[in-house]
């Protein structure tokens, strides 16, 4: 039995729950889950219960707590011996990290108006020229990483890392909404949706009972 429990939220909606999930099962590192439902009349009680910050996700690492998307999977690289966390190289990595710290604290517009919903058909939507911004400046990232990196593996620098598992989220939101983007970012978009995992996580998430308007976006 491992000693890490993942607390996370509905997978249907919870794109912060997913990153870390994502990460640990692309390193096949054995966790068990607790899923809380958001925004019922017990859940913020519930998370409580493992959160002193009151949100997931959070890891249980023995009797340790970890918070927060980025630390927990910046906890896990330290952890285990590897994971792939970063890219080798110096600079690459560096900029792997600025990536991944852009998401973290930014794209707001974007996540406000198209929220993860894994069980949406996929259909276009409308969105205000705030959240153009943040879909440009996406596909700006993934041609340009594509672009110089494809030929060493399927994600954003060669092989997957924390980046892939921060824009995983964003990958699903590109394909529900029918967001545009260049064919090199279509292609990495198609290289993410094809991972066993995220299908295992979809597939979750869309047979999940809860439905939260908030994060139900009209077409």
């Amino acid at each position: 039995m491992s000693d890490l429990t993942l607390v996370i939220g509905n997978k249907n909606y919870s794109s912060w729950s997913l990153r870390p999930w994502l990460f640990l099962r692309l390193n096949n590192i054995p966790f068990s889950e607790i899923r809380v439902p958001l925004y019922g009349p017990e859940s913020k009680a519930s998370i409580m219960q493992h959160s002193p910050s009151g949100k997931v996700p959070l890891l249980h690492d023995g009797e340790f707590h970890v918070w927060d998307s980025l630390a927990i999977c910046l906890h896990l690289i330290e952890r285990f011996e590897p994971p792939h966390g970063w890219p080798a190289d110096l600079l690459r990595r560096a900029e792997a990290r600025s990536l991944v710290a852009e998401m973290h604290s930014g794209f707001t517009a974007l996540r406000s108006q198209l929220s993860m919903n894994c069980r949406r058909a996929p259909k276009a939507s409308p969105y205000d020229a705030a959240a153009a911004q943040d879909i440009a400046r996406i596909d700006g990232i993934w041609t340009s990483c594509r672009e110089r990196f494809a030929g060493e593996g399927p994600g954003l620098f060669g092989n997957w890392s924390i980046a892939d598992a921060f824009y995983a989220p964003v990958v699903l939101r590109f394909d529900r909404y029918c967001l545009p983007c260049s064919a090199a970012s279509r292609q990495y978009m198609d290289n993410v949706l094809a991972l066993p995992a995220l299908q295992e996580w979809v597939a979750a998430g869309s047979h999940e009972s809860e439905r939260l308007e908030q994060f139900e976006v009209p077409d």
